[in-house]
């Protein structure tokens, strides 16, 4: 019997939109506002699912407090009150666009949980726009 959870999470973080290898003109062109030289920030709003059988035992898929430690110290630690172009490695060489924060998330909550479990990460920049890895 597989069912999915879900956990909810939040962070706050700023960034800008930019192509090393493009013009200013043309930064401005492709990411607007979102290229300001001065950053911008977002309140992110993270939704992890997981899909996997139900332990006979315990009755859960898997402990929900498990995994609202690992978002926080994989993601929410990482992440909030950050300059995610300055402070974070991950970005260094990456835009750090929705899209590509999505993957990094995807990434690191892969790593620390057990390949038991379906993971797929959706992740809200405004109530209106997200993006969800793996589609």
């Amino acid at each position: 019997m597989k069912v999915a959870v879900f956990r909810k999470a939040h962070f706050n973080a700023a960034h800008r939109l930019y192509n090393k290898a493009w013009t200013e003109d043309k930064n401005n062109e492709v990411f607007g506002l979102c290229n300001n030289a001065n950053w911008h920030g977002h309140n992110y709003e993270l939704e992890v699912k997981l899909v996997g059988e139900v332990d006979p035992e315990t009755g859960y898929v898997i402990d929900l407090k498990v995994l609202k430690d690992i978002i926080k110290q994989e993601v929410e630690e990482r992440f909030d009150h950050k300059n995610l172009n300055l402070d974070c490695p991950e970005f260094a060489s990456l835009n750090p666009t929705a899209e590509n924060i999505c993957v990094v998330i995807y990434d690191l909550l892969r790593a620390a949980i057990g390949d038991q479990y379906e993971l797929q990460v959706r992740l809200y920049e405004t109530p209106r726009n997200y993006v969800e890895y793996p589609a």
